[in-house]
């Protein structure tokens, strides 16, 4: 259970942080930049928010507050790397039924969707163009994820790499399924237009 009733430690004034396991490392390892541009996603998922709230909306609404919790998630299941020791607690990690649960969402928006003939600009409603906002954040937090789990002696789960994977691809089809809903339609990348 988690429980925050003094904000400042002062703990981390030394440039460390504290890992769920209790090491101490920088602030700037590959992990917190990881765990940490999972957050950032989270908080333009709030934002993202602010503009589903109209009733043609309500249903992604509900996916993206589930989203949000799952994303706290993720960084629980980041923060607790596997270093093969036995620990007092059961850590959280991302399991398969969350991002199966992404790929039955996605394909029920984009069942919806037209098939696209172009590259769609991040753009038309205002929930649209913060959900395209949400997918590069999430690709990049991707990037982190799959460079930390390069790193010699650096576990990531399976489930991690999945469920970031499959969220970018989700934002990218809310965002169309946003615009065909509740906005004029994609807008459309035109190759060489201003030439």
């Amino acid at each position: 259970m988690v429980k925050l009733n003094k904000i400042y430690t002062r703990t981390g004034d030394g440039g460390e942080t504290a890992l769920g396991t209790g090491e101490r490392v920088s602030k700037a390892h590959i992990r917190i930049a990881a765990y940490g541009t999972v957050d950032e996603t989270n908080a333009a998922v709030g934002v993202a928010r602010l503009h589903t709230k109209d009733a043609a909306l309500v249903k992604l609404d509900a996916m993206l507050a589930r989203i949000q919790n799952e994303l706290f998630d993720l960084g629980a299941d980041l923060c607790v790397p596997d270093r093969g020791q036995k620990l007092d607690y059961e850590p959280l990690r991302i399991l398969p039924k969350q991002f199966e649960r992404l790929e039955a969402e996605i394909d029920e928006l984009n069942a919806e969707l037209a098939p696209l003939r172009s590259f769609v600009l991040p753009g038309g409603h205002a929930a649209a163009a913060q959900l395209h906002i949400c997918r590069t954040v999430c690709r990049h937090a991707e990037r982190l994820i799959v460079e930390l789990a390069s790193h010699k002696g650096e576990h990531v789960s399976e489930g991690a790499v999945a469920y970031v994977n499959r969220l970018s691809d989700f934002f990218f089809v809310a965002s169309r399924w946003v615009n065909a809903t509740a906005g004029s339609g994609d807008v459309l990348w035109v190759p060489g237009k201003t030439r």
